[in-house]
């Protein structure tokens, strides 16, 4: 079975003329949802999602529709053929899994998406080496214990604002909070 999936954005949006290509191509049911692509709960989306069985295909007007990031994609297509099913995008030709053509393609991309992915991870691992080899340890830099304690002083005292402390050591309002609860939690402040 053929099975639909428009979207907009926002109440205003017309969902017609995604309606009319999604009938044309033959689109036997269409989910449609007025609802920003960015969100990640979208209840017809997911319901479309459930409803699927072995053998159908899902058909997207074009793929700004289906998703907003290349991540998010590849994630509802996982989805789409976990339930044995395919996906067609009337817009983008080469999104056609219906076809050895557009698998073909779409094992190309997702491909070099995970490519893309493992070269960022990879890059952020050697600076953080290189980093490491010059001293630096990376993450949130550590506070002068003097400071921390002075902090903790002042907030003892009651004599002084939250906003008068943080500007005196330069201990942030976040930070104070957090080693007055560990503090109370009987962890070991620096």
């Amino acid at each position: 079975m053929k099975i639909g999936y428009a979207r907009v954005s926002t109440q205003d949006q017309s969902l017609d003329r995604q309606r009319d290509q999604l009938r044309q191509d033959g689109c036997e049911r269409i989910y449609e949802e007025k609802v920003s692509g960015a969100r990640s709960d979208r209840p017809e989306l997911g319901r479309l999602l459930d409803a699927l069985r072995e053998g159908d295909v899902v058909v997207v007007a074009e793929l700004s529709r289906l998703s907003r990031s290349v991540r998010d994609l590849f994630s509802i297509v996982g989805q789409i053929h976990e339930a044995g099913a395919e996906i067609k995008s009337l817009k983008e030709p080469w999104l056609d899994t219906t076809t050895p053509q557009g698998r073909l393609l779409f094992t190309f991309f997702s491909g070099i998406s995970e490519f893309e992915r493992e070269l960022i991870r990879q890059r952020t691992l050697e600076g953080m080496a290189a980093a490491r080899a010059r001293g630096r340890l990376g993450g949130h830099p550590f506070l002068d214990p003097k400071k921390v304690d002075l902090a903790l002083k002042m907030y003892d005292s009651k004599a002084c604002t939250v906003a008068e402390i943080t500007k005196a050591t330069g201990v942030s309002k976040s930070a104070l909070y957090q080693y007055i609860r560990g503090r109370k939690n009987g962890d070991i402040i620096p």
